[in-house]
């Protein structure tokens, strides 16, 4: 049945949220056939990775979903159906208020940031009745195992995935200017925070026995690696070939053409939590960098990823994978000998990553379990 859905987003850093919160709206309506308003605070870093976006609009239909200015004078609106605060970011108090006057009373969906630990299946899904108002909330958990509420997954996505042969990758990299392949370099794509040892991966990489063409897109890191080779005349804007890597400096891309992207290189480093989930469906071996927290509670969310991820590996596999993903997030230094260690693994990687994908598509997809979950209890 068709619903009408709210979905509220503030965009912290940039566009971990919000890249979330888009493929949700855009699969809940093209897929589900919902009637989908989408609440940005920022519609400026949304146009980032939605060129469609206007961000000079209040409201603007994109792709079939109604995409509003969430300002601080929110105005009185008719909640929906169903409701996804999303990541805790807080609904307007008017919002709340009129929620409490419709007759009947409308779904309220905590949705919370994705995490591997295993206390996630016991909170999925449990009732948070509001301290003074007739008003429930749910809070529901993203996940990796039974029990959980899954991972975005597109209908079509693995099918794309498992088309995008030699000739669909060379059309795409003609399409987005990236670089050819090159016989035996090694194509890596970089998207991470700002703490991490980014000066240290360049050395690495530019010393590196084989080739690496590193595919970085426009933001602090990119600016931070060009500034390292400030005493370099680069020969193309955005291009730097020193020593055995060449570096690409690209625009932003829509998240489809990243999906693509992700598909076409070696290994993907990536961050938070969408290019995360995006990564393991791309099956090609990936090193995270997980959103910082303070008091370093982000490691016990990174260790108990790792634990799951590398249960089926060998020990020395597992052992690669961890001191580079630890290195990468900052418990240890990085070096070469960790770097080549971790690619030698990378065809068992691969392999791997497939087995992974294989257990993940036993759940259900994210979006399908919140229109089941939401139709129970309309």
């Amino acid at each position: 049945m068709q619903r009408r859905w709210d979905i509220f987003c503030t965009i912290i850093d940039n566009f971990g949220d919000i890249g979330v919160c888009w493929r949700l709206a855009r699969q809940l309506t093209h897929e589900h056939h919902q009637l989908v308003r989408l609440w940005i605070d920022d519609l400026a870093s949304f146009s980032w990775i939605a060129p469609a976006i206007d961000p000079n609009l209040e409201r603007q239909m994109v792709y079939d979903i109604e995409i509003c200015c969430w300002q601080q004078m929110f105005s009185e609106v008719e909640p929906a159906e169903v409701i996804i605060e999303a990541f805790a970011c807080e609904l307007p108090e008017c919002y709340v208020q009129a929620m409490v006057q419709k007759k009947k009373q409308p779904v309220w969906i905590n949705l919370e940031y994705l995490s591997a630990e295993p206390w996630v299946a016991q909170y999925h899904a449990l009732p948070s009745p509001h301290p003074r108002l007739p008003l429930i909330k749910t809070c529901f958990f993203p996940g990796f195992v039974q029990g959980t509420g899954g991972l975005l997954r597109e209908q079509d996505l693995i099918a794309q995935r498992n088309f995008f042969d030699t000739a669909a990758e060379h059309a795409f990299l003609q399409r987005k200017g990236l670089l050819e392949r090159k016989a035996g370099e090694i194509r890596v794509s970089l998207f991470c925070y700002d703490a991490v040892s980014v000066k240290e991966l360049i050395h690495i990489f530019s010393e590196f026995s084989e080739p690496i063409l590193l595919i970085v897109p426009e933001g602090r890191v990119a600016e931070h690696i060009v500034s390292l080779f400030a005493h370099i005349s680069l020969p193309t804007k955005g291009l730097i070939k020193y020593q055995q890597l060449t570096i690409q400096i690209i625009p932003f891309m829509e998240q489809s053409d990243y999906d693509r992207l992700l598909w076409s290189c070696d290994i993907n480093f990536v961050r938070g939590e969408d290019s995360f989930v995006r990564a393991q469906w791309a099956a090609n071996p990936f090193v995270w960098n997980i959103y910082p927290q303070t008091e370093v509670a982000h490691w016990k969310k990174l260790d108990a990823f790792l634990d799951l991820y590398t249960a089926g590996m060998s020990a020395d596999m597992a052992t690669a994978v961890r001191e580079m993903w630890n290195s990468w997030n900052g418990r240890s230094a990085i070096n070469s000998a960790i770097w080549v260690n971790f690619f030698s693994f990378r065809e068992s990687l691969r392999q791997h990553n497939k087995n992974w994908v294989n257990q993940l598509l036993k759940q259900d997809d994210l979006a399908s379990n919140l229109v089941s979950f939401a139709e129970n209890r309309l």
